[in-house]
């Protein structure tokens, strides 16, 4: 199953950060978040990635494109040139790394992904700044257990998150950013059926305010109740407790050997 994960926007709440890079490449110990996340999908041998880039996106392509270099021990020989690259960290992932353009919205991003997806085939798709210790696998257990077109996983998080109304787990409402001060919300990690994207307007259709408020109507969309640890990374603030996590040697996201 491949996972898509959105890599394109300009991460204005986090500026202090991302003047010169995008957010996903934004570090917690020394590894862009976006490693982290990937690093979540291959604990569960989720391992091709689509990643729609689109600001800063060269940095992201710079990244992977020397990635043995940045990640492993380096002999370089400048008589002749020949660069040898001593084995170590050589995860077995195939990536994707796709121009979505500067300006689309969520949805729009993920619509322009469509001829990567084959027309009868799920996908995973989240966004570049979320970890948690869920359990991919049961996820997609879930997801092919009740036959519905997509599901998004559910979290529990303060009020300036919009919220998610349940009818045992299929989802009859889709509030975004509400008043309320704790219920669930989403969490990103969805998985996704590609008739999904019908629902998808165009370059500035917004994911969480159009299409995802229609598969609920439609009575499309089931919700994955994750109780475990979550976290975005939306501010310095949030960055910087994902760091001291980090550092502590508590690192709840860290499902991966």
């Amino acid at each position: 199953m491949k996972a898509i994960i959105l890599a394109g926007g300009f991460g204005s709440r986090l500026s202090e950060e991302t003047v010169l890079r995008p957010k996903p490449m934004v570090e917690i110990g020394g590894r862009p978040i976006l490693w982290h996340i990937m690093n979540i999908f291959a604990a569960h041998n989720v391992t091709e990635f689509i990643i729609a880039l689109g600001y800063r996106g060269e940095v992201i392509k710079d990244y992977f494109l020397n990635f043995h270099t940045f990640n492993n021990d380096v002999t370089i020989d400048l008589a002749t040139g020949k660069v040898s690259i001593h084995k170590g960290n050589q995860p077995k992932w195939k990536i994707h790394l796709v121009d979505t353009g500067l300006n689309p919205n969520t949805g729009g991003r993920l619509k322009r992904l469509a001829h990567w997806i084959d027309d009868d085939e799920t996908f995973m798709f989240t966004y570049g700044d979320g970890v948690a210790d869920i359990d991919i696998t049961s996820l997609i257990k879930f997801h092919q257990a009740h036959g519905k077109l997509a599901t998004v996983t559910t979290v529990h998080s303060p009020a300036r998150f919009g919220r998610i109304g349940f009818d045992g787990n299929q989802v009859r409402e889709f509030y975004e950013k509400s008043g309320a001060r704790e219920g669930w919300i989403n969490g990103g990690y969805f998985v996704l059926h590609r008739k999904c994207l019908d629902y998808i307007d165009g370059d500035d259709c917004s994911w969480e305010r159009g299409p995802v408020e229609r598969l609920a109507h439609a009575g499309q969309l089931m919700g994955y109740r994750h109780t475990g640890f979550w976290s975005c990374m939306d501010t310095l603030k949030e960055k910087n407790l994902l760091e001291e996590l980090w550092n502590s040697g508590h690192v709840p996201w860290k499902i991966w050997k």
